[in-house]
C-alpha cells in the first residue's frame, strides 16, 4: 500500500517535493505568527499584507493545477521566499528601510523570475503544435527579456500611482547634493542651473513658519529609486534571457535553465521536482 502510493505520488507532475513543501508550511507559519501579533497589536495594514500573503502563496499551486503546468521546485520556492522577503520581511519588519539594498536585491530577482515566467510562456507556445509560428533562440530570449521589463514598467507606473494618488511612499526617496535644473532658470531660455553642496533643505509652510529637514542634502522625490529599479530588473532579465537562449540551442539539455522553466504536465515528462534541482 505504501509503495502504491509513493509511486503515485511519482506519478503526479503536481506533487510537491519534501524541500518545497517543509519551505512552504515554514513560511505560513511564519505569516500566520505575523498575523496574530498584528492582530493583537491592531496594526490592520499588516493583518492585511498577511492576509495578501497567504493567499500569494497559494496561487503558484492554483495557477500551476488550472493551467496544467508543472514549476520546478527550484523555481517555486523562490517564489515563496520573494512573497516572504517583500511583504512580510520588507514591508511588516521595515527590511527596506533598515536593511540596505533589500529593495534592489528583490527587483533584481522579479527581473529574473519574470524573465523565466516570460519565457516558458512562448516557448510552450513554441512546442505546440496548434500554433503555426516557431521562434528562433534568440527570438524566444529577445521576448523573455521584453516580458520581464514590461512587468517591471507597469510596477513602477503601480508605484508612482500609489504615491501621486494615496499617501505612500513606495518610489522610495534619495538624498542628494547637487541639482542640475532648467526650471530654475530665470531667463526661461533652457539653461541649466547648477546649485551644488547642498547640505540641507528648508521647508516654508503656507503660514509662514520654515522648519530645517536636517537631511544633509536635497530629497530627490522617487527619480532615482525608480531608475535603480528598472536597472536592476534588466540584468535580471538579461541574465535569465542568456539562459534560456542556451536551453533552446541545446534542445533543453542546459540544467541550470531546466530549474527554472515550467513546462506542460504531461505523462512522460521528466520528474524535476526533486531535491536534487535544488
Amino acid at each position: 500500500m505504501g509503495r502504491k502510493r509513493m509511486k503515485e505520488r511519482k506519478d503526479n507532475p503536481f506533487y510537491k517535493s519534501p524541500t518545497t513543501l517543509a519551505v512552504y508550511l515554514v513560511l505560513r507559519g511564519l505569516i500566520l505568527l505575523t498575523l496574530v501579533r498584528a492582530v493583537l497589536r491592531r496594526e490592520y495594514q499588516s493583518v492585511f499584507l498577511c492576509a495578501l500573503s497567504l493567499f500569494l502563496m497559494v496561487m503558484p499551486s492554483i495557477i500551476s493545477r488550472k493551467l496544467k503546468i508543472v514549476l520546478p521546485s527550484t523555481l517555486e520556492i523562490i517564489i515563496l521566499l520573494f512573497i516572504f522577503a517583500a511583504e512580510i520581511l520588507g514591508e511588516i519588519n521595515s527590511f527596506y528601510v533598515r536593511v540596505p539594498h533589500w529593495d534592489t536585491m528583490l527587483h533584481t530577482i522579479n527581473g529574473f523570475l519574470c524573465a523565466a515566467v516570460g519565457f516558458a510562456l512562448v516557448d510552450m507556445m513554441n512546442r505546440n503544435d496548434r500554433f503555426s509560428f516557431q521562434l528562433s533562440p534568440l527570438y524566444l530570449a529577445i521576448v523573455s527579456f521584453c516580458f520581464s521589463m514590461t512587468v517591471g514598467v507597469l510596477w513602477e507606473f503601480f508605484e508612482f500611482s500609489a504615491d501621486y494618488f494615496l499617501p505612500m511612499d513606495m518610489q522610495k526617496d534619495t538624498v542628494i547634493h547637487a541639482i542640475h535644473s532648467v526650471t530654475l532658470d530665470p531667463t526661461l531660455t533652457n539653461t541649466v542651473i547648477h546649485i551644488r553642496d547642498i547640505a540641507d533643505v528648508i521647508v516654508v509652510h503656507s503660514d509662514g513658519t520654515q522648519e530645517a529637514l536636517g537631511l544633509g542634502g536635497y530629497l530627490d522625490i522617487g527619480i532615482i529609486d525608480t531608475m535603480k529599479d528598472l536597472f536592476v530588473n534588466f540584468i535580471g532579465a538579461v541574465v535569465f534571457s542568456v539562459i534560456g537562449y542556451f536551453y533552446v540551442k541545446k534542445k533543453g539539455q542546459g540544467k541550470v535553465a531546466r530549474r527554472f522553466i515550467p513546462h506542460v504536465a504531461c505523462g512522460e515528462d521528466e520528474d524535476i521536482n526533486d531535491d536534487s534541482a535544488l
